[in-house]
């Protein structure tokens, strides 16, 4: 039987080689790392989007940007095809195809004057593919803005205890960020200050936690998603020293603590015997689970490979980057420890979660706790559900080191719905940057104005949240989409990467030709037989969007296919 502490450490090793062999290939061979180029952060420094950030601030705002929940969300659904498949996936999806990814769109933007990926695609292949690559980017923003509100709703609502820390982080994060520019002194000292003082509010959140009522006609969860994107606006709005960039870096100090006392009751629970894999090591029949080929790869997504990752490079971290130089940490090196917290997330639910669980008064232990929360794709199903899975993985884990069931859960809740806050800012500020070179496309020229393309941005969400009424989970109408609109984002990415880097030859540009042709491929699979499944249950709305996706894509496709010969020697 393989241990689950044995195979933590045989992943984390392998990450570390992979970025100190893989990704050092890829920026000396394949994208040419210059540290005497030009970044956008200086040559278009403006104080409000332009602004050049130390490696280590920028690698925690890219990092908590990319990673939300979906580390955290789509392991705690994939185990249900066994643990193995899903951890084969996270290391070798991340390595070898989420990295490169993340890595080549954040140079390609870096070299474009931080233009959105979106907006060089009309360059790299034909104008016409601007369109449609901003119509597919749209959508999957529009999705994640809406849920991702909702997802914060969910965990203020299920966590009562997270309410307080999590508003708290703003203040906070707005005070370091003035106290971080006035000398450029200091860094670690008054790092380590303030994430002692978010941990204070953690242990205050559990003391006192916030829970709003119902308003008559508006349900909780739809007020807080209210309030959540009329946060957003003003966030995205706002220069990003000013909240993004300070809280981001601030939330991942947060997450690397939270995740070193995770490791550390993995490391002792493991030692003790406490932690064993109670996941079955391959399922490939759960009851009424979709086929694992190929909807393991679309339902893990971060931590492997995601297409989001490519409007963070290009939309938001592209604009701060100080150096050429810190891109393989940055674009690399973040996607692998995203993978490894996805590791550490499938241990939570394969094996964490049967150390103790309370099921309808039950505790329950071993296999009888993982299969009472994941006998069947019904029985786990619904955002709750994961979130759940997950923290009680956790907090047990951390138990085993003294840590108590309230602060642990107030400690993980935290850290989710912090993540997911950082992704809803960062997603509305991309989304917003979209909306303005659309705008300037169209020669449109109100959109270029920030107010009113973060109004268009926020609004849509709103519309989209609401659209089943006023709880906010209208967003959960098109979810069953993302997944696929997600990775076919991702594969598109990689289609642009390797056509730009075309002219380094045949060898090395099959470190991202082999990635795009793979996720195409298993994309384009579940898009049909998602379509299949929207037909047969009379889903005409998901019907015609899928149908419209998917020929978008394949346009581009053809477009690139077209048009390759064009752009030897980029």
């Amino acid at each position: 039987m393989i241990e689950p502490l044995a195979l933590f450490i045989v992943t984390s090793v392998g990450f570390w080689v992979a970025y100190r062999t893989y990704g050092r290939f890829l920026a000396r061979k394949l994208f040419v790392i210059n540290p005497d180029n030009v970044v956008p952060a200086h040559q278009l420094a403006d104080g409000k989007d332009f602004v050049a950030s130390s490696r280590q601030v920028m690698f925690g705002h890219h990092f908590t940007s990319i990673a939300g929940t979906g580390p955290i969300v789509g392991p705690a659904i994939g185990i249900i095809w066994g643990w193995l498949p899903a951890m084969l996936w996270v290391v070798v999806g991340s390595i070898f195809m989420g990295a490169v990814h993340d890595f080549g769109a954040l140079v390609i933007s870096m070299r474009h004057q931080g233009r959105s990926l979106s907006d060089i695609a009309g360059d790299v292949i034909v104008p016409k593919a601007r369109f449609l690559f901003f119509a597919i980017v749209s959508l999957a923003l529009l999705i994640v803005i809406a849920i991702f509100g909702l997802v914060i709703a969910l965990i203020f609502k299920q966590f009562p205890s997270a309410v307080l820390a999590v508003w708290l982080e703003i203040p906070i994060a707005i005070v370091f960020g003035k106290w971080l520019r006035s000398s450029a002194n200091g860094l670690w000292f008054k790092t380590l200050v303030s994430v002692v003082v978010l941990y204070i509010t953690v242990y205050l959140g559990m003391l006192f936690p916030v829970m709003l009522p119902d308003l008559g006609w508006i349900p909780v969860t739809g007020l807080w998603t209210i309030i959540l994107l009329v946060y957003a606006f003003f966030a995205s709005i706002l220069p990003v020293g000013v909240l993004l960039q300070p809280r981001d870096f601030l939330n991942a100090w947060q997450l690397y603590v939270a995740l070193g006392l995770i490791i550390c009751g993995l490391v002792v629970s493991g030692l003790t015997g406490q932690l064993q894999f109670v996941a079955p090591m391959v399922d490939l029949n759960p009851i009424g689970a979709p086929n694992l080929w190929p909807f393991l790869f679309i339902t893990i997504a971060c931590g492997a490979i995601s297409g989001f990752h490519c409007l963070v490079c290009s939309g938001t971290s592209s604009k701060q980057i100080n150096s050429e130089a810190d891109a393989q940490y940055v674009g690399y090196g973040s996607m692998l420890v995203e993978a490894l917290l996805a590791v550490v997330v499938l241990i939570a639910v394969g094996a964490g979660i049967g150390m103790a669980y309370d099921y309808q008064g039950e505790l329950l232990q071993g296999v009888a706790a993982f299969k009472a929360h994941y006998g069947s794709w019904q029985a786990s199903a619904g955002l709750g559900s994961k979130l759940t899975a997950v923290v009680i993985g956790c907090a047990n884990m951390l138990g085993s080191i003294g840590v108590t069931q309230p602060l642990a859960v107030a400690i993980i809740g935290v850290l989710i719905a912090s993540f997911a806050g950082t992704t809803l800012d960062s997603a509305t500020r991309v989304q917003r940057y979209v909306i303005s070179e659309l705008g300037h496309s169209l020669k449109v020229n109100w959109l270029l104005n920030k107010y009113a393309a973060t109004a268009v941005a926020v609004i849509t969400a709103a519309c989209l949240a609401f659209s089943s009424g006023m709880d906010g989970k209208g967003a959960l109408l098109l979810w069953p989409l993302f997944g696929a609109v997600n990775q076919l984002l991702a594969a598109l990415a990689l289609l642009v990467i390797t056509l730009y880097f075309s002219h380094k030859g045949y060898v090395k540009s099959l470190a991202t030709a082999i990635p795009c042709a793979i996720i195409f491929c298993l994309t384009l699979w579940a898009t049909f037989v998602n379509q299949l499944h929207f037909w047969q249950q009379q889903q005409w709305v998901l019907c015609t969007l899928n149908v419209v996706i998917l020929s978008l894509a394949l346009i581009m496709v053809g477009l690139a296919r077209k048009n390759v010969k064009k752009f030897k020697g980029l």
